[in-house]
Formats: C-alpha cells, structure tokens, sequence
C-alpha cells in the first residue's frame, strides 16, 4: 500500500529511511531546519580547507552499498571508497607509539614489539569481541529491541542460550585489564567506549565488541571524504524520487487523536500518513509534541557524552601522522570522572587528531593538512564560557606540540571551533549530547528508546538518539527497523 510519509530530519538515519521506504513505492518527503543534508554528518569549508564536521570512521560499507542497490539508480558507481591499512595511530605521554594496522596478525606482532604484549593474548581477545558481536548483532543491533517477537526469534534464542558470553557482569574497563598485561592496549579497547558516548570504566563489557568492527571488519575511508556518503545517498534518493526539503523547519507533529495526520512547518500543514523522525528524541518531543509527555525513559536516561572540536587549517604536512590519530591522557581514569561526574573539562584530555587530506588529497591547500581535533566533552550545562574555551585550546595545544615535538600553534592559519553549545543549536541535541543517552548501565540498551510508540499510530524513529545507537552502522540498522515495519503493518492491513 503506497503511503504518504513524511521524515524529519536528513541526518544519515533519515536519508537511509527515505531510501528504504521510497524503494518499498512510498511517496516520501524529507524536511530538514538546514540549508543541506546530513545532520552531524556534514562538511565544513573555510579559507581553501574542507572538513567533515561528524563521524570519521566508516565501518560496515555493506550497509551503505546495500542502500545504492535498492531501486534503480547510477549512484553506485560514483561513490568509491578503499579499506585503511592503518587504522589508527596511538601516540602515548611515556613516547610510546603503537599502530593499529588492519591486518590482525600485523597489530597483534607491534603490539608484541611496542608494549610486551604477547600475539596471542591479542588474538585471543579479538576472537573473544568477534564471537560476542556474532552472537548479538542480529539481536542488539538490527532488530527492533525488547520486544517479545524479538527475543522469540532465532536470534533471542541464539542469545539465551549464550548469554554468559555478552560479558554484561563486567565493565568494559575491568574485562580489559583482566585481558591484557599492558596498559597501552588497556587504554587502547577502553576507548572504544567513547563510540557511543560512554565511560569504558562504567559501560559493560559487552559493548568491547565494538572494537570487532575496526580490527577485524575492517576500517574504511570515502576517497572524497565522509561528507561524500550524503551527497552520493541523497542523489540515489532523489533517481528514486525523494523529495528534500531544505530550510524547512518542522514545528510540530499533527495528530487526529493518537493518529498522526502529518506535519507543520514552516507555518504551513504537510498532510502525511505516517511520520519518521531522526531528530534527537529528547529534542523530538520538547519542541515537536510539547502537548505530551517526555517519555520517562527519555528523562532520566544519562545523556551521552559531547564534543569539542577545532578545524585548524594548518601550514605545513606532518608526515609522521596517519587519517587517524590519538593522543592519550596520561589518567584516563580521571579524564572520564571528570567528563561524566564533574562535567567539566578536563586539563589534560585524551586529543583526536583526524586528518582527511591524507587521503582526498584535495582537501587542503598544497603542503597544508585540514586538522579535525577533538576532545570527548560533557554536555553542555552552561560551563563553556570564553575562559574555559581558551584555557582548553592551550592544554591541547600544549599537549600536542609536546608530543609531537613542534610547536602546533605558529602553524594555525585557519580556525573554526564546535562546542557541545553549537552542536545542541544545530540539531536540536539536548546539552549537545552526540549520542543520545550512554550506555554507562548494563541495562541502558533495554532502555534506549524504541523505533515506534505503539500508543502513537504513524510515528517511527530513526537515528544515533533510538533503539540500537549512534554511528553511521546503527543509524542504517535503525532505518532498516522502521522500514520493515511499515512494510509488516501494511502486510497485516491487507489481511
């Protein structure tokens, strides 16, 4: 049955959904309060540099090649991507540097070599991560969570019988120690925590299945940058006739008593029988659907972590860099009490260092590097004054030219910065929180809200803020939730 759909929002859940339902033969109609697509995922142009502003990491190309082959489009053909053969560089306060190639047996033996790490405890734990996420991700990750049918399904009852193996009793921190003799490669899995926002010393261990993705799926990289993902999915939507509305604000959702009618924006009512949101939820409901309740587990679910971020063009090229780059706090223990206790800054962060002109080549000036330095970042509660701002842009510095023994600062010929501030002004995320709520519980995934409110007829969600999580692979996953629902309650309604 054709449907008249209507999706707010174009972050990367949206346009996924659009694409999906457009294929099933809806008429889908996307608006978006900016003035082009793709939410966090988005670029940044400034004095000859460009910069992806979001996500940096592409993982699961799968699912976004699986979105070009639905209808019938050339879009496939324009959007090329290759595997990194570095995934990341780790550089360490004691000088110690540790590369994670991609090629698992490679890491495993500079591992060995940089930090004492025996090869097989390192095999050992990426086996470990790779059979918890095979054994999960059909039920954690793309299926509609904590519903009955759900835990019914093959995969529930895959799950069940295994359930010893998620690793929930344990935080992500503690299973690492016990896994590992070096501290570097401690430090190195608890990061993975950040991923969606989260206190590795809090979040349970389940969640190091993260670290599969990159080490032993593969970590890859857009030959014209991340922004590149958008533009190529937007124009398959357009051939498959998507309908995006830019500057186009949704005001609210219009409901015939708990049925959705379509949407107001811009002052103007767009009639629909069903509505996708990929707002942030906790924004979704203050500002489209103020008449009713946030939902309880919405409320007092704890937000996930921010982001600074400072886009520093810079004059010169560091060879000794990779796409990828961290640079570790000394106490990281102390780095996450600050940033999700104290919620403040902390004087010396952990700094990530993303550099995509080592790829495109184009996006910086001959003999230039666009840096993207970020720090994870309590969300905004009206600590990011001017003072604040300027005493963290001299600690990164600061660590940064120590580090890699040159002064960073004589080098900045270009700046922008983002703060959890802006980040909450331009997508309407609560205190700017990338993610949503973390996942600093064992139970923060029951919790996590759901694709569709059974109470509301019509509504759906999609995007990093819902059921299963935030990243551009969970984003996919979710609309891939909402689409197979419409498709099974316009089944059911033919019978």
């Amino acid at each position: 049955m054709k449907e008249k759909i209507a999706i707010v929002g174009s972050g990367i859940g949206g346009i996924a959904a659009a694409i999906r339902l457009a294929a099933q033969g809806h008429d889908v109609t996307v608006f978006e309060q900016a003035d082009k697509p793709g939410g966090k995922l988005n670029e940044l142009k400034q004095d000859g540099f460009r910069f992806d502003t979001g996500p940096s990491l592409f993982t699961l190309p799968g699912l976004v090649e699986e979105l070009f082959s639905m209808g019938k489009s050339s879009a496939q053909t324009n959007f090329k991507y290759h595997k990194l053969e570095n995934v990341c560089k780790y550089h360490y306060e004691d000088g110690t540097v540790l590369n994670a190639w991609a090629d698992p047996h490679r890491f495993a033996s500079e591992a060995c070599e940089k930090v004492g790490e025996p090869t097989w405890r390192v095999h050992n734990y990426l086996n470990k991560v790779k059979e918890m996420y095979n054994l999960s991700a059909g039920l954690f990750i793309f299926r509609p969570f904590a519903r009955w049918e759900t835990f019914r399904s093959e995969a529930g009852k895959k799950v069940a019988k295994k359930l010893h193996k998620l690793d929930m009793l344990l935080s992500m921190h503690q299973r690492n120690k016990r896994s590992f003799k070096s501290k570097h490669l401690v430090k190195l899995f608890d990061r993975y925590g950040t991923y969606n926002g989260s206190n590795p010393y809090r979040a349970p261990a389940t969640l190091n299945m993260i670290a599969h993705l990159e080490h032993s799926e593969g970590a890859y990289f857009p030959d014209k940058g991340m922004y590149d993902i958008i533009t190529q999915l937007v124009n398959h939507a357009r051939e498959l006739g998507v309908d995006f509305n830019f500057n186009s604000r949704v005001e609210e959702v219009l409901f015939q008593n708990n049925k959705v009618r379509g949407v107001r924006v811009n002052g103007s009512s767009f009639f629909a029988d069903r509505v996708v949101s990929d707002m942030d939820v906790t924004g979704f409901y203050k500002h489209l659907m103020p008449a009713r309740k946030i939902p309880l587990r919405v409320r007092v679910m704890e937000k996930s972590s921010s982001a600074v971020i400072f886009y520093w063009g810079v004059n010169r090229t560091f060879p000794g860099l990779e796409l990828h780059n961290i640079f570790f706090a000394e106490n990281y223990k102390e780095e996450f009490r600050n940033l999700f206790r104290k919620k403040q800054l902390y004087h010396d962060p952990t700094v990530y260092v993303f550099i995509s002109n080592k790829v495109t080549g184009t996006d910086a000036p001959a003999g230039m590097e666009n840096w993207f330095v970020m720090i994870n970042a309590p969300v905004n509660q009206g600590q990011y004054t001017k003072e604040v701002m300027a005493e963290l842009r001299t600690n990164i510095i600061n660590k940064l030219s120590r580090m890699l023994d040159v002064d960073v600062n004589k080098h900045i010929v270009s700046e922008s910065i983002g703060t959890p501030v802006t980040i909450e002004e331009k997508t309407s995320s609560a205190g700017g929180a990338i993610y949503g709520s973390s996942s600093n519980s064992r139970f923060s995934a029951f919790m996590r809200h759901p694709n569709r409110v059974k109470r509301f007829g019509g509504l759906h969600f999609v995007g990093g803020s819902v059921h299963p999580g935030g990243g551009i692979p969970l984003c996919i996953a979710s609309a891939g939730i909402v689409s197979n629902d419409i498709e099974n309650e316009n089944q059911k309604s033919k019978k």
